[in-house]
């Protein structure tokens, strides 16, 4: 299993508002339900991970990473993992 890597050292987010960031992404008619996709160095940049894994985490989704993306599941309903 691959682990994601740390992120690397970058400037501090250059979105102002971090807060309206998050809410423009999940009040996208794909964060009710589905699933919302993102560049993990986009998400660096804007509001820094550590910001955009605690929203996530307090919205109860389920977020995977994979290669340079991440993948939030906007719901709170187990996820299975087929292969």
């Amino acid at each position: 299993m691959t682990r994601l890597q740390p992120h690397p050292p970058v400037s501090a987010p250059v979105h102002s508002d971090p807060e309206a960031w998050i809410s423009h992404i999940f009040a996208a008619q794909a964060a009710r339900g589905g699933v919302v996709r993102r560049s993990i160095a986009w998400v660096d940049r804007e509001i820094g991970r550590d910001r955009f894994l605690a929203e996530v985490r307090r919205r109860g989704f389920h977020l995977l990473a994979t290669s340079n993306q991440f993948i939030v599941v906007c719901n709170r309903e187990p996820v299975q993992m087929l292969f």
